[in-house]
């Protein structure tokens, strides 16, 4: 298939920036499979941090991530997003590789609990910020909820502004499907 599902497409983008012995930020963890991808691709000697505000969901990633016996690589933190900045280590600044958003509510989970725009326009601010130059940072936007219609404006609006001096930022979505499919915004630091 030459039409890539949406995290496929996540994945191939990360894995061209990460590599091994890389820093990586998966800045909503949710059940942890973004995690694990990039602890994955950090390898051995890489490190990645995690960001959620729901405690049930770092236990559930946590459990992953051991499983696939990377945990030792991989620092989970109790905190949104938006705290990124001031949460990441100080000698990361300018040196990460990798960030993905995985934006929405946790599968499974309490739907009342979602990412919101104010709070992911600054954590995508500070995610830019982080990364190396020719660093990527993946947002997966969902608008299938009134929440995440609302944070998907926001997001698209602020991807439109980014200087190309400072990033390539990506938009792929689907034109012709109806039901508010994902939209992937990708971004690729210049400086």
């Amino acid at each position: 298939m030459i039409i890539r599902p949406m995290l496929r497409q996540v994945r191939e983008l990360v894995a061209e920036a990460l590599q091994p012995g890389g820093l990586a930020i998966d800045a909503t963890v949710g059940k942890g499979s973004d995690t694990l991808f990039l602890a994955e691709r950090a390898g051995e000697s890489g490190r990645v941090i995690g960001f959620d505000v729901q405690e049930a969901a770092l236990e559930k990633a946590r459990a992953r991530l051991a499983e696939a016996g990377v945990a030792e690589r991989v620092e989970l933190m109790l905190v949104s997003h938006a705290a990124m900045q001031n949460a990441v280590p100080a000698d990361w600044h300018g040196r990460v590789r990798a960030v993905t958003f995985n934006l929405g509510y946790l599968p499974g989970g309490d739907p009342a609990v979602v990412t919101e725009a104010e709070s992911t326009l600054a954590a995508l601010d500070a995610g830019l910020e982080l990364l190396a130059p020719d660093g990527v940072m993946t947002v997966m936007l969902y608008a299938g909820h009134e929440q995440g219609k609302a944070e998907t404006q926001a997001v698209l609006r602020w991807a439109e502004e980014v200087e190309l001096e400072r990033a390539h930022v990506l938009l792929y979505r689907f034109l012709n499907q109806r039901n508010d499919p994902p939209v992937l915004v990708a971004l690729e630091k210049r400086r």
